[in-house]
């Protein structure tokens, strides 16, 4: 089986955005991506990763994956499903709202706040990961990655103060909590989301308001995608660029 990471060095040309679709937009360099059963992370992460869970260990925690890399098609499946009210759309608080009270603005909007666009998820590019402590919990238990579970009097708010000091002394080998919350934010705080500093950085970079537009105007089969890009400069500088 072969696993792509969106290349944005392919996405963008002299002339801006690339108008392809499907693979011809994917990286097909299989390197990029390693198996840590059972996700997927970008090879520059692994090492890196592998310490802090070693450490995480030693601290009396079992740091373990929920989610890790993501491709643009699993995104859009999950960004199609909460645009139909499929999947529950939460306020900025976790609680879950009412589908047919908003109108189309509003459910982008609603969905933005826990779910990253299409293109625009860090979780793209093999950096960032989902987090939790598999020591606290038995072996059934269904992670929920919400607040409950983190913050204090959380189940897995333990592992998460003590990742928090090691963030904060620089001993977190390159970790950091991309999604803080905030006036300046639209992402709700995400305590379980980590980012790979020294690998994200340089897809970050890439990551223009140009390049995903370009891909989003072709993506015919996303749900509220018209809403999207009437409302992108202020979604890129809110959800994306923040």
């Amino acid at each position: 089986m072969r696993f792509f990471l969106i290349s944005l060095e392919q996405l963008v040309g002299k002339d801006g955005p690339v108008k392809e679709r499907g693979e011809q937009r994917l990286n097909k360099q299989r390197c990029s991506l390693v198996s840590v059963p059972p996700h997927f992370m970008h090879c520059d992460v692994v090492d890196d990763w592998s310490s802090l869970q070693l450490a995480s260990i030693d601290a009396g925690f079992d740091l373990a994956v929920v989610s890790a890399y993501r491709s643009f098609e699993r995104q859009l499946l999950i960004w199609n499903e909460k645009a139909k009210g499929n999947r529950p759309l939460l306020d900025a608080d976790g609680h879950v709202l009412d589908v047919s009270c908003l109108d189309d603005r509003s459910t982008v909007f609603a969905i933005l706040g826990w779910s990253a666009l299409p293109g625009g998820s860090r979780h793209h590019w093999g950096t960032d990961i989902d987090v939790y402590d598999r020591a606290a919990v038995a072996s059934d238990y269904c992670v929920q990655l919400v607040a409950d579970e983190v913050n204090a009097g959380g189940v897995f708010a333990p592992l998460h103060n003590w990742l928090d000091a090691r963030i904060d002394a620089s001993s977190a080998y390159g970790f950091y909590r991309p999604y803080q919350g905030g006036p300046s934010q639209g992402v709700a705080a995400e305590r379980w989301h980590l980012s790979h500093r020294p690998t994200a950085e340089h897809f970050s970079r890439l990551l223009t308001a140009e390049t995903l537009y370009g891909l989003l105007e072709q993506e015919v089969d996303m749900c509220l995608r018209d809403t999207v890009l009437a409302n992108f400069d202020e979604i890129f500088t809110q959800y994306i660029a923040c």
